[in-house]
């Protein structure tokens, strides 16, 4: 017996691969299936079956094209109904795989169709779960995603997801490990520890929703508290998910055309695309193509870009560290966003040998800040992170603006004088001031190194909140 969590940290998402006998298991892939193909190749094994926990909302599955290249079969549980041919397994159902067996457990609350999987070693003895959404390391998948399609508000999602983790999840033994679909740092949660593999016994003691003496009113409660809005993308990956979506190799085919900046300008213009320019954000400060919006690769790149592009319809034209094309375009269609154009070749020191017009961002040290603090206390400063780590500590007089609602307080940003952004390290404040310049900005300043910078320049910081700066 063969099992391999692969760990995808933008994603916080983890796939599985699992092998007895020369038969291989996949559960919930990633869009790109290539290196699954790969390890069932490389061990003379074949992939018999695809397991999908439920249909994903904050990432595209690899189901379809894996079964297109392979032959598998796509395993739901009860409830699904994909548009396109899948094994709609009943609750208890067991599919074998070499010695082992995996036994289909229905685990409806995140979504209705929502399943865990359970695995037998090849003497019976019950192994592991493989709990989707429905069981993290610390948490429990939120109850609110599935509302609409359940028709059902999400106290009964979550009356119903405790009863799953009691009747289906709570009775099996301390030693079964417990592999879930997400880790820290996922939207599809609150409390995420940052262990990715656990024993269900350990979660029984350290996960807050496995409390032994909990009343299904109190889960309810406690699982409900403190959602924020999901991103705008998770419908649409719900829907590619569950209806199918273009393969792949079609979209890196489409994406990776290498445009020359003459080229590029054009097809910016005649498509409306949006120029997502993935460099770091250094590089962005000191220089980028006018109105191009900035999201880092190196960073929570696939996430922000789903929180923040409202459409996976939207044209989108490439600057890329050189090199990094493919894995940038790999990492969009991973959340849904297949329309990428092209790229600069030669990427930014091109589109400046050619004498084309570009744009920077005024940046200051937090050392500089706090001259102009001293000199003026009423600067206007926005705090661009998120309202539990602005609630936690910020600089008294700044605003919090979440990136991830940025477009709701654009009317609350000055348009003459000068303003002050920052977020924790400098990652999401260039990607606020790249958004703020492309709607006519021009008088922000950056504060690089963000917040850890601000304390440790000697600025004041406090956890006292004005209710006022927290509108959504």
């Amino acid at each position: 017996m063969k099992i391999e969590q692969i760990y995808t940290g933008c994603l916080a998402q983890g796939a599985y691969y699992v092998e007895s006998e020369g038969e291989v298991a996949i559960v919930d892939p990633l869009r790109e299936v290539a290196p699954y193909i790969e390890k069932a190749a490389a061990n003379n094994a074949s992939i018999k079956y695809i397991f999908e926990t439920h249909f994903h909302a904050d990432f595209v599955s690899g189901h379809v094209t894996l079964a297109d290249k392979t032959g598998a079969d796509i395993v739901y549980g009860p409830t699904a109904e994909p548009s396109f041919k899948a094994i709609i397994a009943k609750d208890g159902q067991e599919f074998k795989l070499g010695k082992l067996t995996i036994v289909v457990l229905h685990t409806p609350g995140h979504t209705m169709e929502s399943t865990t999987y359970l695995l037998k070693d090849e003497n019976g003895k019950d192994h592991a779960i493989f709990s989707g959404d429905t069981l993290f390391l610390g948490d429990v998948g939120r109850p609110d995603l599935a509302q609409k399609a359940a028709d059902m508000t999400q106290e009964q999602l979550a009356a119903t997801l405790y009863d799953s983790l009691r009747n289906k999840i709570m009775p099996l033994a301390d030693d079964v490990i417990v592999y879930p679909a997400h880790g820290a740092g996922s939207a599809c949660g609150k409390n995420m520890m940052k262990e990715t593999v656990d024993t269900l016994g350990n979660q029984k003691k350290m996960n807050y929703a496995l409390r032994a003496d909990m009343t299904k009113e109190e889960f309810v409660e406690e699982v409900t508290d403190g959602l924020l809005p999901p991103p705008q993308y998770f419908p649409l990956n719900v829907k590619m998910n569950k209806e199918g979506y273009t393969h792949i190799d079609e979209v890196l085919e489409r994406g990776t055309r290498a445009l020359s900046p003459q080229e590029f300008e054009a097809a910016a213009n005649e498509v409306e695309a949006i120029v997502l320019d993935v460099r770091s954000p250094k590089e962005f400060v000191n220089g980028h193509i006018p109105r191009s919006i900035s999201i880092g690769i190196d960073g929570g790149f696939a996430p922000w870009v789903g929180a923040l592009i409202q459409d996976v319809e939207q044209p989108i034209l490439l600057v890329a560290p050189e090199g990094r094309e493919e894995e940038v375009i790999t990492r969009l269609s991973r959340v849904g966003f297949d329309m990428t154009l092209g790229y600069l070749k030669g990427s930014f020191e091109a589109w400046k040998d050619a004498g084309k017009e570009y744009d920077t961002i005024t940046s200051i040290s937090a050392e500089e800040f706090k001259d102009r603090m001293d000199a003026d206390k009423e600067l206007p400063i926005f705090d661009v992170r998120k309202e539990g780590e602005y609630v936690s500590s910020h600089i008294g007089a700044a605003a919090n603006t979440p990136l991830d609602y940025l477009n709701d307080h654009l009317a609350e940003f000055p348009k003459e004088t000068d303003f002050y952004v920052h977020c924790a390290g400098g990652y999401r404040s260039v990607i606020a001031a790249s958004i703020l310049k492309s709607r006519g900005y021009h008088n922000l300043v950056d504060i690089a190194g963000g917040f850890k910078a601000i304390k440790e320049s000697g600025i004041p910081v406090t956890a006292e909140v004005c209710p006022s700066t927290l509108k959504k």
